[in-house]
């Protein structure tokens, strides 16, 4: 009896011969953009007519469950659930770049200074840094928020401020490890300035780990952003954040009315575990790339 063989399609064949670090990535990377495309596209299918308005009350029906008109089903005050999860989505990623590449654009050019000139100004830094970086980061964020108020920009900034000491202590410790290298002697040697070493030669030695950094950083900042939201410390009432709606939607829970926030939570868990799958998947690449170089 002869034995036939199995015809496996191809693309199974592609993904199973990659690794574990590709598949994450792959998978981290599909997700990722998959919500940058739902926060790109919302707009444009609300003005179609394709979608509810996130911020007007339909008024009726009130706490419609999952239905054709309705996919996730309308929230006690009117809301469509549907559209406000999808402008969740931009709402969360406008909060985290924001947040994210401001605690890059601060913390990385603090950290090659104070690593490469060392001194007392290194010694300030580190104090300073090290002080922030013992504080848990959803406490420092409800404290700052407190001080800087609700809105996109603000709660960027409450949540940049817990993320600096990151990049500082990565970029600052690869630099003292950097800068005694002959590549940086031979530079000092033939009298480049402080600023050509700082960005010819250190920032593309150092700056490896920070893609890693950003990814978990920012899959941190959407679960800090709903902590706030849910604690009534993000952002306005009117505009949609998964947090906060998951908030306005406890007192319904005990009644059965469960989509109002399982949705928003299913969202903001997707995209963290996309983020967080990218972000372990380019370490493990890296971290590869480094052992074999």
């Amino acid at each position: 009896m002869t034995m036939t063989r199995v015809q496996v399609p191809w693309l199974f064949q592609v993904v199973g011969r990659l690794s574990v670090s590709q598949r994450m990535t792959q998978v981290g990377l599909i997700v990722t953009l998959l919500f940058v495309l739902i926060a790109v596209l919302a707009p444009s299918l609300q003005a179609w007519g394709w979608l509810q308005s996130p911020t007007e009350s339909l008024l009726n029906p009130i706490h419609e469950p999952p239905s054709l008109p309705y996919w996730f089903g309308t929230t006690r005050q009117g809301y469509d659930v549907f559209s406000r999860t999808l402008f969740g989505s931009q709402v969360a990623l406008q909060v985290v770049v924001l947040a994210t590449g401001l605690s890059l654009v601060v913390g990385v050019p603090l950290g090659l200074v104070s690593g490469y000139l060392g001194g007392w100004l290194d010694r300030v830094l580190l104090f300073v840094m090290d002080s922030i970086y013992t504080l848990p980061g959803l406490l420092l964020s409800v404290t700052l928020a407190f001080v800087v108020g609700r809105g996109i920009f603000n709660a960027a900034i409450a949540l940049s401020i817990a993320y600096i000491p990151q990049y500082y202590r990565v970029v600052r410790n690869h630099t003292v490890s950097v800068k005694n290298e002959l590549f940086i002697e031979a530079a000092q040697a033939l009298g480049a300035s402080t600023w050509a070493i700082l960005s010819r030669y250190l920032l593309m030695n150092v700056i490896q780990s920070v893609p890693v950094l950003f990814t978990l950083n920012a899959a941190d900042a959407i679960l800090t952003l709903g902590g706030l939201g849910f604690l009534g410390l993000g952002l306005p009432d009117e505009v949609p954040e998964w947090g906060h709606d998951m908030r306005q939607a406890l007192d319904a829970l005990p009644t059965g009315i469960w989509w109002t926030s399982f949705f928003p939570g299913l969202a903001m868990t997707t995209l963290v575990v996309g983020l967080s799958l990218l972000g372990e998947g380019l370490n493990e690449f890296l971290d590869r790339r480094s052992r074999v170089r």
